[in-house]
């Protein structure tokens, strides 16, 4: 028993640190000898639920657990991807413990056929035909409704032989007609490889890929196959966010991972600039602490030495009053600092930072692809659309733009507001409201003689003759 104590304290130590996301668990013996495989959607509630006295567990289960020396876990981005390894590692490994999945014939599984234009199909059987298997899968109805959905996504032919024309699905969108050449080996084997890819979990890499190969054919000018790859991307992300779990870093963490940090940025300060044709151009700064909107420090700045358009004056102008003067004094640094915008917005601030000595962390966030850019690099920083450092700082950015088109509004808003009566003298605020009260309009003010004017405006005549002379 003290044997058995002495072997369970490290377990239960490692235990305590599970994370508390899905995936799947291991238990060996002391001669390394793989006992038990398990899948979870909390490894750390699941697992813990194991190390109980003997008595409140089952024999089996405690026959098991007085065996076990060694635990290892794989964290999944779901309990549905757990359970696929789960499976695959049971019929690989065969651990002693484990009674499920020991005939294939119980579950389904899903099949990519060894056909010059292969098909994503059902099966019950393993056969040595060249074809690729996953699975099983233990809830058949799931499985059946992520096939029609994979279909739509992945349009690969479901006929068993081609027919002499185009059927229902090529025009329903979800097959693209090989059987009348309408799309070529290579193209379809490439559809094939990235049904392949997400099947076995390499969904990263099978986004970035979509992306890289969206933006080609955009920038070639195949449109037609830009917005299929686009709608790709869209469903797939669709699947991986509404399954997805957080990681165990943060996505401050993981944002100073991404930007090589030299230290965590709790501060983050964001700066947009926002205009119409130069006119009424404001600035915004909006502060994130920890992750989260601090609207005690957000700011705005009305642009005062920049005529006409020019963003990137505009941003210098913002970023130096920011860090100089009372701002400067007022304020803490950020650890970085986020504009919105590409390169050239990204230098313009760098610049401005550079000119007054600091030496703080700057990005941009190019709005067409959504890529983060950097002065130290050319090459953007591709974030995949499940990312949470991608989501952050867009957050930070919706929100600086949020703030400066808020503003911009008001004072557009204040300036549509202003009358000409104000410029008139001897025309103050109540006086105009008077006007406009007995008039009801500027226009009908416009057509009235002076003596009108000065009898319901109740003003003296040398004002109602000043009135008819503008307003004429």
């Amino acid at each position: 028993m003290a044997q058995q104590q002495h072997l369970r304290t490290p377990l239960d130590r490692q235990v305590s640190h599970l994370p508390d996301q899905p995936g799947i668990y291991q238990f060996f013996d002391a001669q390394g000898q793989l006992l038990y495989v398990g899948k979870a959607l909390s490894l750390r509630k699941r697992v813990a639920s194991y190390f109980r006295a003997p008595s409140q567990l089952g024999a089996r289960i405690a026959k098991m657990m007085a065996a076990v020396a060694r635990l290892e876990i794989q964290v999944t981005t779901s309990e549905a991807e757990a359970l696929l390894l789960e499976a695959q590692l049971i019929k690989a490994c065969k651990p002693r413990h484990n009674v499920l999945f020991s005939d294939d014939k119980m579950y389904p599984m899903l099949k990519l056929t060894h056909e010059p234009y292969p098909r994503l199909v059902v099966a019950r059987r393993r056969a040595a035909d060249g074809a690729r298997y996953y699975g099983p899968y233990t809830e058949p109805a799931l499985m059946h409704e992520a096939v029609q959905f994979l279909r739509r996504v992945f349009p690969l032919r479901t006929c068993r032989r081609f027919p002499k024309s185009p059927c229902l699905e090529y025009h329903l969108g979800q097959c693209l007609a090989p059987c009348v050449q309408f799309i070529r080996q290579p193209a379809y084997d490439r559809i094939v490889e990235d049904l392949a890819a997400f099947l076995e979990g390499k969904r990263d890499r099978l986004l970035r890929d979509l992306s890289r190969r969206m933006q080609r054919a955009a920038r070639d000018q195949q449109f037609e196959e830009a917005a299929r790859l686009r709608n790709q991307i869209q469903a797939l992300t669709s699947v991986i966010v509404a399954k997805a779990r957080s990681l165990t870093a943060g996505p401050l963490e993981q944002l100073q991972g991404a930007l090589k940090l030299a230290q965590l940025p709790r501060r983050i300060e964001a700066f947009d600039i926002s205009n119409l044709f130069g006119d009424q151009a404001v600035g915004s700064m909006v502060v994130f602490r920890e992750g989260k909107p601090y609207k005690a420090h957000y700011r705005h700045f009305r642009i005062k030495t920049v005529q006409g358009i020019d963003d990137y004056q505009m941003m210098r102008e913002v970023v130096r009053r920011r860090y100089s003067g009372t701002l400067a004094a007022q304020l803490p640094l950020p650890d970085l600092v986020l504009v919105d915008g590409g390169k050239g917005q990204l230098a313009a601030a760098c610049g401005q930072l550079e000119a007054l000595a600091l030496k703080i962390p700057a990005i941009g966030l190019a709005k067409r692809f959504e890529h983060i850019v950097t002065p130290e690099q050319e090459a953007p920083i591709v974030l995949l659309p499940t990312s949470p450092v991608l989501h952050l700082i867009q957050h930070v950015r919706d929100e600086a733009h949020r703030f400066a088109i808020t503003h911009h509004r008001q004072l557009r808003q204040a300036t549509v507001r202003r009358s000409v009566l104000d410029d008139i003298a001897g025309i103050g605020p109540r006086r105009k409201v008077a006007l406009l009260r007995a008039f009801g309009s500027l226009k009908a003010l416009a057509v009235s003689s002076t003596e009108e004017i000065a009898h319901r405006g109740q003003l003296p005549l040398r004002v109602a003759a000043r009135i008819r002379e503008r307003l004429q």
